[in-house]
Formats: C-alpha cells, structure tokens, sequence
C-alpha cells in the first residue's frame, strides 16, 4: 500500500470512528439527545445521491443504490451500498482513494459495519 492509499485508509477510519460516535446518541432515552444526534448526522455528508439499473427507455428506473460522500479530496470516503424495495440501506461498503487512485474497500468490523448501516439508514433516499 502507498503512502497516499495509508493515509486514505486513516482518513476513513476517523470517519468510521466519527459515525460511531454520532449513532449512539440515536440508543439513549434523552430525547434532546437523540434529535442532537440526528441533526449531527444529517449535517455530515457533503453529497447524498441514488442511482437506478437498465430499465427500457422511457420507463422510470427504480433507485437500487445509494452513495454518501463523506469527505473528497485527497483523501476522499464514501459509503455505497444497495437499497432494499422500500429504499432504505441494505448494506453498506466504506471506500476511500487519494487523488487518481482508485476507491478500496474499507474491511470493517461487524460493530463498524452495524454502526454505519444505522448512519446510512438515517438518510432519505426517496418513496
């Protein structure tokens, strides 16, 4: 791995860490404290964008995917991932790159991966 690809994979574990923390407020019976956390995670993304797959011309397409932009630049992080039939995260896969490089995926743990689902799934990806 280069210098510039480690220092990406730090930059997305700072955002995984971030995330983790910014999900327990949404476990607490506070309610101050919960709609503080979900203003926080909604304020944190640069971009929130779907995507759908082939479907015939002139036939509205389905989102099936997501993508929330973290941070860009050198280094850049997102999280993908595919939408289930209500539009709401299914899984999710961190990726990071530095300039012109190509996006990695991060290898999280269960309790990463759980974490950032639950960030995800706080966003509106449409009906």
């Amino acid at each position: 791995m280069t210098e510039d690809q480690e220092r990406a994979k730090r930059q997305a574990e700072a955002q995984i860490e971030s995330i983790i923390e910014m999900v327990e407020g949404l476990d607490t019976e506070d309610d101050e404290r919960r709609e503080e956390a979900e203003q926080t995670i909604h304020e944190d993304p640069l971009e929130v964008s779907v995507r759908g797959g082939w479907c015939s011309p002139g036939v509205e397409a389905e989102d099936e995917e997501f993508l929330v932009l973290l941070c860009t630049g050198g280094p850049a992080v997102r999280i993908i991932g595919d939408l289930n039939k209500y539009n709401k995260p299914e899984n999710v896969t961190v990726q990071y790159q530095d300039w012109f490089t190509p996006w990695i995926d991060f290898q999280m743990t269960d309790e990463q991966e759980e974490a950032v689902l639950k960030y995800a799934q706080q966003f509106y990806y449409g009906d």
